[in-house]
C-alpha cells in the first residue's frame, strides 16, 4: 500500500517590526515620560532630576547598564511603586500628548501603508512597554514586544526588569518568542523592520526588509555596506 505525506498549505504571514523612539517618534521618550509623570504625580521629584543625570554620567562611564540606569531613574521620579491605575493614567496621558505633537508623520504614513498591504503591526522597543502599549494602540499597532516591570504580589508596578532590557541582540530575542507564543514560525513569515539604531542591527539583518529610518552615522555606515534601504520619516 502507498503512503502519502500530508502537506498543509500554511498561509504566509506578513510582520511589519517597528522600534519607537526616534523612528516612530521625533526624540526619545523615556526622559520625558519620566518628567511629564513626576509632573503630574509628584512635582516636588523634579527637583531629583539632576541626581538622573550623574546616574546618566555613570552609563556613559560604564559604571552602570542601561537596564540599571532605567531602574534607578524611574524609582528617583516616580517612586517604588505605583499601582495599575495610576501608570495607566500617567501613560495614557503621554501618549496621548506624544500622538498629538511627537510622532513623526512620515512614520504614519508607513504604518498605514503596511497596514493596508495586510502586515501584522509590532512595536518593537527598549521602551516601558506600560506607556509603549499606549502609544501603540493609538497608532493602530498590533502587538508589542517591549521592556518589562516587575510586580508585586498585588500587582503594582515596581521599579525593577522583569526580565531583560529589550535592547540590542534581546529584542530579536523577544521577538523570536513572542512569534513562538503567537505559533508563527520564521518560515512562513515575511518580516519588514525598521528601527533608526546600529544596536538594532541584529533585526535589521534577520529580517527579509530591513530598513535604516533617520539613521544616525554607524547605522548609515552599515546600512551602505549590507544594502538597507534609508528612509527619512522626519
Amino acid at each position: 500500500m502507498r503512503s502519502y505525506a500530508l502537506v498543509l498549505d500554511v498561509p504566509m504571514r506578513h510582520l511589519a517590526i517597528y522600534d519607537m523612539d526616534k523612528t516612530i517618534t521625533q526624540r526619545p521618550t523615556w526622559t520625558r515620560f519620566l518628567i511629564a509623570s513626576a509632573k503630574r504625580r509628584a512635582p516636588w521629584r523634579l527637583a531629583l532630576y539632576p541626581v538622573a543625570g550623574v546616574a546618566a554620567l555613570a552609563y556613559l562611564l560604564k559604571r552602570i547598564d542601561r537596564a540599571g540606569l532605567k531602574q534607578f531613574t524611574q524609582r528617583l521620579m516616580l517612586g517604588a511603586a505605583l499601582t495599575p491605575a495610576e501608570m495607566d493614567a500617567l501613560a495614557d496621558a503621554f501618549a496621548d500628548a506624544e500622538i498629538e505633537h511627537g510622532v513623526l508623520h512620515g512614520a504614519r504614513e508607513r504604518l498605514a501603508a503596511d497596514r493596508a498591504a495586510g502586515y501584522t503591526l509590532v512595536m518593537a522597543t527598549a521602551s516601558h512597554g506600560y506607556y509603549a502599549a499606549a502609544i501603540a494602540r493609538r497608532l493602530g499597532m498590533d502587538a508589542v514586544v517591549a521592556t518589562q516591570a516587575k510586580r508585586d504580589g498585588q500587582g503594582n508596578i515596581l521599579s525593577s526588569l522583569e526580565g531583560d532590557n529589550c535592547y540590542g541582540p534581546v529584542k530579536l530575542r523577544m521577538i523570536l518568542d513572542w512569534m513562538r507564543e503567537q505559533g508563527i514560525a520564521r518560515a512562513d513569515a515575511r518580516v519588514r523592520a525598521y528601527s533608526d539604531h546600529v544596536s538594532d542591527a541584529p533585526l535589521l539583518d534577520w529580517a527579509d526588509e530591513g530598513f535604516a529610518v533617520n539613521a544616525h552615522g554607524p547605522l548609515k555606515a552599515l546600512a551602505a555596506e549590507k544594502g538597507w534601504p534609508e528612509l527619512d520619516w522626519r
